[in-house]
């Protein structure tokens, strides 16, 4: 059995804002996470994974891509004006899942199920809430 891609549309990809404002922040790092932690189903148990899992599954450098491709959320939320305390949160987070990636087997697992790209952009978005409140979106 094949993962199936999730649609993940080329225009998507091409009509991401690239201002600094914190609507096209919020659009940018939702894509992005979307794309480390989301992108693929894998069939049968319906679970998500992205490029994080796959590109890890390349022994230490790939470990150490996804944590470069992990750490530019910081970065993002960096530019958004987050405290200090919740970037080194972030930081260790990413720093976490990419040393643990590189032991192998345990790593493939922590990509399936630690997901720290997911919980970094759980804390953005709860950033933005609190202090731009307008670039609120609904799920649903």
């Amino acid at each position: 059995m094949v993962a199936r891609p999730t649609p993940l549309n080329a225009s998507l990809l091409d009509t991401l804002p690239v201002g600094r404002d914190p609507a096209a922040v919020r659009r940018r790092v939702e894509a992005v996470e979307r794309l480390l932690e989301g992108l693929y189903v894998i069939p049968g148990i319906n679970r998500r994974v992205g490029l994080d899992a796959v590109v890890g599954l390349v022994p230490v450098v790939g470990d150490v891509l996804a944590g470069a491709m992990g750490m530019w959320l910081v970065w993002e939320a960096r530019n958004l004006g987050m405290g200090r305390m919740a970037l080194f949160g972030m930081t260790a987070r990413v720093g976490f899942d990419t040393l643990l990636g590189m032991v192998p087997l345990v790593g493939d697992a922590a990509d399936f199920f630690y997901r720290s790209n997911t919980r970094n952009l759980k804390r953005i978005k709860k950033h933005l809430d609190k202090h731009h409140p307008a670039t609120v979106t609904l799920d649903g």
